[in-house]
């Protein structure tokens, strides 16, 4: 399965962003693409222990199950999937600027290593899950807006 550790797949990923347009529409759900960045930066925050949010009940009763779900196999993230609470963005913001802070953290996934991540829902995570999910995570918003 395809991981943002392999410089080919992250590289992809970032050229896709890189044709992100304020203007695009998103095919499902309710984002705009200023608050999609913003969602994904949070994102990549929260796996590069940048920023911290505290453990869902319900993800402790489901979230491993969850998890197994999305690791399973090659398909792609299902469309308007629940988000943590703290994930949805409301309001604008500088598109360019969440951008290229985006691409920033990205590239920050080389030579990335966690040995005791915990996600708010899935809960522990290893390096080989974190490298899957962001991939699916950043290729799904991506598609969500015809990228």
């Amino acid at each position: 399965m395809k991981s943002i550790f392999e410089k080919n797949t992250n590289s992809e990923l970032i050229e896709r962003v890189q044709t992100l347009k304020e203007s695009d529409n998103a095919q499902w759900g309710k984002m705009d693409p200023y608050q999609m960045l913003k969602h994904c930066t949070l994102g990549e925050e929260l796996f590069q222990g940048k920023k911290e949010y505290k453990r869902l009940f319900i993800g402790r009763l489901f979230g491993g199950m969850a998890l197994k779900g999305i690791m399973k196999n090659e398909l792609p993230m299902k469309k308007n999937q629940p988000t943590h609470p703290e994930f949805k963005i409301s309001g604008t913001g500088d598109f360019n600027n969440e951008k290229e802070k985006w691409i920033g953290l990205l590239n920050d996934y080389n030579g990335y290593s966690s040995t005791n991540f915990i996600h708010p829902f899935f809960g522990k995570m290893t390096n080989d899950e974190i490298g899957i999910f962001v991939y699916k995570h950043t290729d799904h918003h991506l598609k969500q807006f015809g990228r």
